[in-house]
């Protein structure tokens, strides 16, 4: 194992074979709200996935493509480990560990907070069994001395032989650039899966769509967002600007109050906070008209599941 800290002493290093053209998958796994998604958003420069305080906002793997004069890494971005309560929450760890069996290179993300639970044991134990390497990315070190750093680093070796451990901060930019450096390393050679224009192969409507929940989970408390999905129900581009219409959906009535607000402010609110980055998302003008309507426990139906896009056949 190594580490690559700048002043964080390194341990053994494992020899790989160097390649001056390499293309891979790397899946970017861990709990939820360690900073998954802002670190992908940050390597590719753009928002292919949406970030949110709340936990268990990334519901779908979204692959987000960073390529350059060495190659092509495609990242694939999952939900946060946890345990679930709902076949939504089936289909959001079925995604996520669907991601060994397609990832070249594994990013286990932790922050140092973290204590070591059932949860990072179960990673533990699912990453013992995978021949591909293997890189502890240790998030948010800006919030923790040096030396706290390096007990942190010994005690998750303690549990496995990772390949390289690299600490860094996502949300500012921090090691990011030495992780991808780390990343080349051990990607196999091969010719790139997307163009050198591709940063996703998401569809726009559904960026547009999780663009839309994301400030819906900014706008609202704590007890809404676990409930809420969003679907397109049209986008058309006509006369120089898309015209977008929208539903949230709810589990609940009184939620459906929520959402929308007194003489509708609330809903007015989350349209504002997402219209512009969707205008940017399309490059054009956008008109945004948004709905609430409410499907009871939608989380738990197997039909309404597949209708929100989330098919545990498709992984």
């Amino acid at each position: 194992m190594r580490v690559n800290a700048g002043t964080v002493p390194a341990f053994t290093q494992k020899e790989y074979k160097v390649s001056e053209k390499k293309s891979g998958f790397v899946g970017v796994i861990g709990k939820a709200n360690v900073g998954k998604s802002t670190l992908v958003n940050s390597i590719v420069g753009q928002k292919i996935a949406i970030t949110s305080p709340k936990p268990q906002t990334t519901r779908k793997k979204a692959r987000a493509v960073f390529t350059d004069e060495r190659g092509q890494i495609v990242f694939l971005d999952t939900p946060g480990i946890h345990k679930s309560r709902s076949k939504l929450g089936d289909y959001m760890m079925s995604s996520a560990w669907s991601t060994f069996a397609d990832a070249d290179v594994i990013l286990w993300m932790v922050e140092p907070s973290d204590i070591f639970t059932d949860t990072e044991e179960l990673i533990c134990t699912k990453l013992n069994t995978l021949e591909c390497p293997i890189i502890l990315v240790i998030n948010k070190t800006d919030t923790i001395s040096k030396d706290r750093l390096l007990e942190f680093i010994a005690s998750y070796s303690t549990h496995m032989d990772f390949d390289e451990v690299v600490p860094i901060s996502a949300l500012k930019g921090k090691n990011v650039d030495d992780l991808v450096d780390t990343v080349f390393k051990y990607l196999p050679e091969g010719e790139p899966f997307y163009d050198e224009d591709t940063i996703t192969d998401q569809p726009v409507k559904q960026i547009a769509a999780e663009i839309i929940r994301e400030k819906a989970l900014m706008c609202l408390g704590e007890e809404v967002p676990h409930g809420l999905a969003v679907a397109i129900d049209q986008m058309k581009y006509d006369n120089g600007m898309y015209n977008i219409d929208a539903t949230i959906y709810c589990e609940r009535d009184s939620h459906k109050g929520m959402i929308i607000g007194k003489g509708g402010s609330k809903l007015k609110e989350i349209g504002s906070k997402a219209r512009p980055e969707i205008e940017e998302l399309c490059e054009s003008k956008v008109f945004l008209k948004l709905w609430v309507k409410v499907k009871k426990d939608w989380r738990d139906s197997d039909i309404l599941l597949k209708n929100f896009g989330f098919d545990k056949s498709q992984l």
